[in-house]
This record gives C-alpha cells, sequence and structure tokens, in this order.
C-alpha cells in the first residue's frame, strides 16, 4: 500500500464513524401533543408532513386519565397506543409511510384527527 492509499482509507473511515454523531443520519421530526378533555391540540403544524421518522411527544392536560392511539391511515394498522394518568408526558418513535395517519384517545371519546403525508 502506498502512504497515499493509506492516508486516504483512513480519512474514509475516520468519515464514516462520525456520520452518525455528525446529524447525518436520518432525521427525526418531533410532533407535541397536548391532550385535553375531548380534544387535543399540536404545538408544531401537521401540514405538509413527509414519510418517514417522527417522535409523539402528548402530554394528558385533561385532568384525568387518558390514552393515545395512532393507527395507519389507509391501512388502520396501529402504530402505537399507550395510556396517560393525569398531567403525565410520554413519547414514542413511530415510522409514517405516505399513507399518512391517524389519532385519538380510545379512553375519553375524541373523534379521529386525520392526516395526510406527502410524497
Amino acid at each position: 500500500m502506498t502512504e497515499l492509499y493509506r492516508i486516504a482509507r483512513s480519512a474514509l473511515l475516520a468519515v464514516a464513524l462520525l456520520l452518525p454523531i455528525t446529524g447525518w443520519a436520518a432525521e427525526r421530526t418531533t410532533i407535541h401533543l397536548d391532550e385535553h378533555n375531548g380534544y387535543f391540540t399540536a404545538k408544531e403544524t401537521l401540514a405538509g408532513l413527509k414519510p418517514g421518522e417522527y417522535e409523539f411527544v402528548v402530554t394528558n392536560k385533561a385532568g384525568k386519565m387518558v390514552g393515545f392511539e395512532l393507527r395507519d391511515l389507509a391501512t388502520n394498522e396501529r402504530l402505537e397506543m399507550f395510556p396517560l394518568e393525569p398531567g403525565q408526558t410520554r413519547s414514542a418513535v413511530v415510522k409514517i409511510s405516505a399513507n399518512g395517519f391517524r389519532y385519538r384517545c380510545p379512553i375519553n371519546p375524541t373523534p379521529w384527527y386525520e392526516v395526510n403525508v406527502g410524497q
């Protein structure tokens, strides 16, 4: 091996090892939802979302036990579901497809919130 080849190989290895640290890995979008007594509010806009990995951070502001259920909009496959005690915040990381998604509270009846996802 020539010296130039060794240097190039070392540099490529260093870049490959640093990719996850420097944020070149796949990005995750966070969606903050507050659950009230019978409805949700979102801190971020849910318009213009793309397929990918999302972290849903849900806070119970209803003053009683509630839940969070997330499903694929087209297949109705359950992507996540969990209960929340009063004042509790929980999060879940979910892969969202181009089908879009819908969410609701299965404990304290709320309407389905449907969100379309673009390509």
